[in-house]
């Protein structure tokens, strides 16, 4: 039985026979361990002069918000290579975007910086390999050490990509897409989720009329800064357009790159349910090499299938594009929305992911799990094929 929200979110299969071990995860965010892998090049590339490179370690907040208070305490932008979650203790490689630019190390409750040294160039997704995972299950049903298909779990895209207890960002890239900004600035405000404590409903449905926005705006909570954005922009400009171009520009892509991640989803599991395979790519299929390497399958055990991620430069010459039509289909979209001319800073032309996950270094013990994925996997698609949880939100995800 798939939990609703893996629905809401495009996910319609388990591709384990695990039949699952139940428990919980990130009661406490020491549970939950993330630490990011530089390659060997890159760190042996570490010297004294050029653009700073620091260690970044945080604990019950975001990236984002960890940079954002370096910004005010220092006045400088770091660049972080990923992003990760608040409900966790993360290890991140961050840099200055400025040659020679260097602040002192800090630490405060929930966040330390640490210079390590200086590169030639800023850090970039290339220098990352991935990041490795150790993670507590909290009262498990069952032993889980018997859990050996970690080779065989797709590269869904995770709960996160699309705001966990408010799986909204794909509904919002999906408006952008259709260019039905006045939904979109809707959606932002005040989509409800039955996932979502009781505070921010009630906050949300107020904030549904927009002869509330003015009150809105005065009780509006800290947390909520983008919806604060939107709700100044819209009682300056009535203009839900110009509202949108004021929210940052790494969270406008995160939309339309969620709606983009959606899709992506609901093709996977099309593809399982079709009969196609999956874990072995075919004669004709696109396939990353060993060195991340984009190019058709030349019969390498080390080639990975991908599938195309839909965009404006969308690539339908595969298999898959018999599911990915009918998707764009019943969405009414097509690739050439994904260009924006009103706001080409967000456009995206698509790309390739590929199926499924590269978990390596795979070891358990007791009730903690220990691996390594490739950049851009989610250790929650892993969690989720241990456990099998029956609510996922419930049990941490």
């Amino acid at each position: 039985m798939i939990p609703k929200i893996d629905s809401d979110i495009g996910i319609s299969v388990y591709t384990t026979k695990y039949p699952g071990c139940g428990g919980k995860i990130k009661v406490r965010n020491e549970d939950f361990k993330v630490f990011e892998v530089l390659s060997q090049k890159t760190l042996d590339s570490i010297s004294q002069e050029g653009f700073a490179i620091y260690k970044l370690k945080k604990s019950g907040i975001d990236t984002n918000h960890a940079l954002e208070i370096i910004f005010r305490k220092f006045g400088v932008h770091l660049k972080a290579l990923g992003l990760k979650d608040s409900s966790a203790v993360t290890e991140q490689f961050v840099c200055s975007l400025g040659q020679n630019k260097s602040i002192p190390n800090y630490a405060d409750g929930k966040i330390s910086l640490e210079r390590i040294g200086f590169l030639k160039k800023p850090l970039s997704a290339k220098d990352m390999i991935g990041n490795k995972f150790v993670i507590t299950v909290t009262d498990p049903e069952r032993d889980f050490s018997d859990f050996t298909e970690f080779d065989r779990i797709f590269n869904f895209y995770g709960y996160q990509r699309f705001g966990s207890k408010r799986p909204v960002t794909h509904l919002i890239g999906k408006a952008l897409v259709q260019r039905r900004f006045d939904d979109a600035i809707t959606l932002l405000l005040s989509f409800t989720s039955e996932y979502d404590s009781e505070e921010n409903t009630k906050m949300r449905k107020f904030m549904s009329d927009q002869s509330n926005y003015s009150e809105a705006l005065k009780i509006l909570p800290h947390k909520m800064d983008l919806e604060r954005i939107a709700l100044q922009e819209m009682l300056k400009h009535k203009d839900p357009q110009k509202a949108f171009q004021k929210i940052p520009l790494s969270i406008r892509r995160l939309f339309v790159d969620a709606y983009q991640s959606f899709i992506f989803n609901l093709t996977l599991g099309k593809a399982f349910e079709y009969g196609e395979e999956l874990f072995l790519p075919q004669e004709g299929d696109v396939c990353y090499g060993k060195n991340a390497n984009l190019g058709k399958y030349e019969m390498d055990p080390n080639q990975q299938l991908a599938i195309p991620l839909v965009g404006h430069s969308y690539f339908k010459k595969t298999r898959f594009d018999l599911h990915i039509s009918k998707i764009l289909q019943d969405e009414q979209v097509n690739p050439k929305d994904f260009f924006f001319k009103e706001m080409q800073e967000i456009s995206t032309e698509g790309g390739f992911r590929t199926v499924s996950i590269l978990c390596t270094n795979f070891s358990t013990e007791k009730n903690t799990v220990n691996f390594t994925l490739q950049r851009g996997s989610f250790a929650t698609m892993v969690m989720r094929e241990i456990m099998k949880p029956t609510d996922p939100l419930k049990a941490g995800f």
